[in-house]
């Protein structure tokens, strides 16, 4: 039968390369593609004892290791549909995605595969399916209880638009949305960016994202995978580590905080980066001065290119070709583009406009929510997808606005009325707005602006970041809170967000 599996591209059937390195960890452990197909054969076996099959969901939330890595393989391999939670998730948040997506088996590090099954009403309700652990190191109940196991060998029969991944996207409003991955949207993206960006079997790629971000796992593993290339495997970016590795690389992925984290060592030098090939930069627009300073520190022009969780990747930068600082190069072959006004007409060229899109990259839809699918496609089928753009007379993409108030926090989105409705329950506080400032390493920093009950003259900053603290993760909590006796607000009664950034834009640098 044949099958769209991303699984077969990833991983094909014909074992020519079993002995190919496929990845080297910071320990120096070499797998093989002959390690990641068996290791995954009896994760799968595992899962479908479990009772797991085609559209089941998997929910992970887990540090990065090989075994992580094999346990998504494994999954696709099922054709059930995979689900990467942050490993900075709190339990009230994981409850909500593991109540919404109802997933047949729950993998999490050991503390926190505890908490999702003990009673805390106040978090939500406890897991209903099977739940395993998975440590960074390659221990737990699901290693253990797999190690022993025959490898399962067959691929599960899906189509190209069979669900492969939900990706939860935290809304601008209401609440988080399950971005439904296909294997043919995965393929797609897979097949294209290893042609685009040259990547062959020669390549070894530096990785040092985390993989349950479309950017580190659908992007950065699944093109090497597919090229059959290798990876140099880091449990996290660190740029010790980096510096270290870089002489043995020829690619590396990242997000503009990182690269000013190296801007910053001054072992970062055209000699350290003579074998590298490529350096790509996504998650977050690149300044023209980070860009301008890693040429001259380095000699390579970074690749910028853009997407979001609906599409993974929309345009890219060229390889061959000049890449132009503050833009994000060129749609993607096969992808049709328009820039139109809210009404869906196209504005005219050169004009800033919303970005709409129709291709082989775009989603099925947001999980159980069929009205918010509805709202966000036009009837011709074009996504909307929220972000201000203007196209040059070559159809160079620039980005003139992130969606709505997005805020993009070293490489990861922050939405403000998630942290704004949290803020809102902490006594004292009678409004708060949540917008993104400059900061010299994240991109862009969170910041509040609390406005205090009358007469509440005890509240403080730092006890408001620490109450936050037990509901969001850690890159979601403001880095600075100013508190006040009212907002900006317009004859509306609406918070003038653009008055207050504008007001704290260097709030950062003090």
């Amino acid at each position: 039968m044949m099958t769209e599996n991303l699984y077969s591209l990833l991983l094909p059937s014909d074992r020519s390369d079993d002995t190919r390195a496929a990845l080297q960890t910071e320990t120096g452990a070499t797998w093989s593609y002959g390690d990641l197909r068996r290791t995954a054969g009896r994760i799968a076996r595992l899962l479908h004892d479990s009772g797991v099959g085609p559209g089941d969901r998997v929910a992970v939330q887990v540090e990065k290791s090989p075994e992580a890595l094999c346990l998504y393989l494994a999954v696709l391999q099922l054709g059930a549909v995979y689900l990467p939670l942050n490993t900075a998730y709190t339990l009230t948040e994981r409850r909500y995605f593991l109540s919404d997506a109802e997933p047949a088996v729950f993998v999490g590090m050991p503390r926190a595969a505890g908490e999702v099954e003990a009673p805390v009403p106040s978090a939500g309700p406890p897991v209903t399916g099977r739940v395993l652990t998975l440590a960074p190191d390659g221990d737990g109940s699901l290693m253990a209880a797999c190690r022993n196991l025959a490898p399962w060998d067959a691929v599960a029969g899906v189509a190209a638009d069979d669900v492969a991944a939900i990706l939860y996207t935290s809304g601008t409003t209401g609440r988080p949305k399950g971005a439904m991955i296909t294997h043919g949207n995965l393929g797609y993206t897979v097949r294209t960016l290893t042609r685009l960006w040259g990547v062959t079997e020669g390549d070894v790629l530096l990785h040092g994202l985390p993989v349950f971000h479309a950017h580190g796992l659908f992007i950065a593993a699944n093109t090497v995978l597919f090229a059959r290339a290798s990876m140099l495997f880091l449990p996290k970016f660190s740029v010790d580590r980096v510096i270290a590795l870089l002489p043995r690389a020829t690619l590396f992925m990242g997000v503009p905080t990182l690269y000013t984290r190296l801007l910053a060592d001054p072992r970062l030098t055209p000699a350290l980066c003579r074998s590298m090939r490529l350096f790509t930069c996504g998650s977050a627009p690149l300044s023209a001065e980070t860009f301008a300073r890693f040429e001259e520190r380095t000699g390579h022009r970074i690749l910028e290119r853009y997407g979001m969780t609906e599409t993974a990747i929309i345009t890219t930068n060229a390889l061959d070709g000049d890449r132009v600082p503050g833009t994000v190069g060129y749609p993607l072959p096969g992808l049709e583009v328009r820039v139109a006004d809210e009404a869906g007409r196209p504005v005219a060229p050169g004009e800033v406009g919303g970005l709409e899109l129709r291709g082989p990259n775009i989603f099925k839809g947001y999980w159980r929510m069929p009205e918010k699918t509805a709202a966000e496609f036009r009837p011709d089928g074009f996504f909307i997808t929220g972000d201000l753009v203007s196209l040059a007379p070559d159809g160079r993409v620039s980005i003139v606005s992130r969606a709505k108030d997005l805020i993009i926090s070293g490489g990861y989105n922050v939405y403000p009325r998630e942290v704004e409705s949290v803020l809102g329950g902490i006594a004292g506080v009678r409004d708060a707005v949540v917008i993104g400032v400059p900061h010299p390493d994240f991109g862009e920093g969170v910041m509040a602006v609390v406005e205090r009950q009358p007469d509440c003259d005890a509240l403080d900053g730092a006890e408001i970041i620490a109450q936050a603290a037990r509901e969001l993760a850690g890159y979601k909590l403001p880095k600075i809170v100013v508190i006040q006796d009212s907002l900006p607000r317009n004859a509306m009664g609406k918070v003038q967000k653009n008055e207050l950034r504008e007001q704290h834009k260097d709030a950062f640098k003090r």
